[in-house]
């Protein structure tokens, strides 16, 4: 890695779901906490990414859903898949992932500094984060690329039939990766299909000062359309650090040792947590993690829930500027330069559970390569759209026939 300001972050935990995570069942109880150094360009990349990443996401679902994902996750599954990307395809990638300035190089050696120290930054927090590439048996993937998913990404690169039994297993490391809690990513295997990448986040933590469960109660949730429903609120008071201005409030609970935290952010003034999130940027977030947040004493009230959710991130992806990559004319030639190929979908899976002992939460991205169906070399003609026509006789150019079709379908 180049020589640069580098920048002592605790990753955090957000509500939005920055979920950040490696697993290893073998920790013992307590340990030293041990703060994750990377480079400072990279930090702040990866932070606008996520913000940006949630704003667009927000534009894409419906107001009324619940949302949890991983910016993390998909960051990391859409670097293995920048890895096999090139040209116009590899720079849309890389610039929405806020990488713009930074070299592969640097990128992966920060992936690769992530999945070594994640699993030490906090001895009481359980963390699991994990990559694999699954291709189809006949379809060849360069040495190359192989080698990088292995070597930077630790990835299981596994060559498979791609039949029902691939499904399970495919599935099955999903679920082994998330503690059981993503127990399915993938329903069946299209035909064109050969590919897919996964990356698997994991964590649990306990809160540093755990909620009693004699204090747990129901209590009315408030909805945004005026109605409400009964649930199970926890609660506890205690020295926290909070803030409030006129758009929001905000707490910060901490977990294990305290390297790793969920902030909560809470609408004030009758606004909507959309806007307030939408507002949010990174910079924004820097100001309160170093100096919005003061010690207060609070009284808590956090409802007691799980949520699972599954979103198919493709519209999300484009609108941020990742438009190649699913087109025809892809270049993920660093992966195979003999068979056209393309991205079909990306997606994550996500689960997040709160209760008085604390939080565990999962995420599973997972993109999916098709075989395009012509060569990229290949002019596209499709008729798509009105098109005229006309019937001729070659030798002496005698116009036969001549049309415009509007509507291929009023023509039955």
């Amino acid at each position: 890695m180049k020589t640069e300001i580098l920048k002592r972050i605790s990753i955090p935990v957000l509500a939005m779901g920055l979920m950040v995570s490696c697993i290893n069942d073998d920790l013992p109880p307590g340990g030293d906490v041990k703060p994750i150094v990377i480079p400072e360009k990279i930090a702040k990349g990866s932070g606008e990414f996520a913000f940006d990443f949630f704003k667009n996401l927000q534009a894409s679902q419906p107001a009324t859903d619940n949302l949890f994902v991983s910016p993390l996750s998909l960051h990391m599954a859409m670097g293995m898949l920048l890895n096999g990307a090139d040209g116009q395809t590899a720079t849309e990638i890389k610039n929405s992932l806020k990488m713009e300035e930074v070299t592969l190089k640097d990128l992966n050696q920060t992936y690769y500094t992530l999945l070594r120290d994640l699993p030490n930054a906090d001895g009481s927090v359980k963390l699991g984060l994990a990559n694999s590439m699954w291709h189809k048996q006949a379809f060849q993937v360069k040495a190359d690329y192989s080698s990088t998913l292995k070597q930077v990404f630790k990835a299981d690169v596994t060559g498979l039939p791609f039949d029902a039994t691939a499904v399970g297993k495919i599935n099955q490391w999903a679920s082994d990766k998330t503690n059981k809690k993503i127990e399915k990513v993938l329903d069946t295997i299209e035909p064109d299909q050969v590919m897919f990448l996964l990356n698997a986040l994991y964590f649990k933590g306990s809160w540093q000062s755990r909620f009693e469960t004699k204090n747990t109660a129901d209590t009315p949730f408030n909805k945004e359309d005026g109605t409400s429903s009964p649930l199970k609120m926890m609660f506890q008071e205690g020295t926290y650090k909070a803030t409030s201005n006129d758009s929001y409030k905000a707490l910060q609970l901490p977990y294990g040792k305290g390297q790793f935290n969920m902030t909560i952010i809470l609408p004030n003034g009758g606004r909507k947590i959309g806007e307030v999130m939408n507002e949010m940027t990174f910079a924004k977030w820097e100001a309160l993690q170093n100096s919005g947040l003061k010690a207060t004493k609070v009284k808590v009230g956090l409802p007691k829930f799980t949520l699972k959710r599954s979103v198919n991130l493709n519209s999300t992806l484009k609108q941020m500027g990742i438009q190649k990559v699913f087109q025809e004319l892809a270049d993920l030639s660093k992966i195979n330069d003999t068979d056209p190929l393309k991205v079909s979908f990306v997606k994550q899976d996500a689960y997040l559970g709160l209760d008085e002992e604390g939080t565990e939460a999962a995420a599973v991205t997972t993109i999916g390569v098709v075989l395009t169906s012509v060569d990229p070399n290949t002019m596209q003609f499709i008729c798509n759209q009105p098109f005229g026509l006309v019937i001729s006789e070659k030798t002496s150019n005698t116009i036969l026939f001549m049309g415009r079709i509007m509507n291929p379908a009023a023509t039955q």
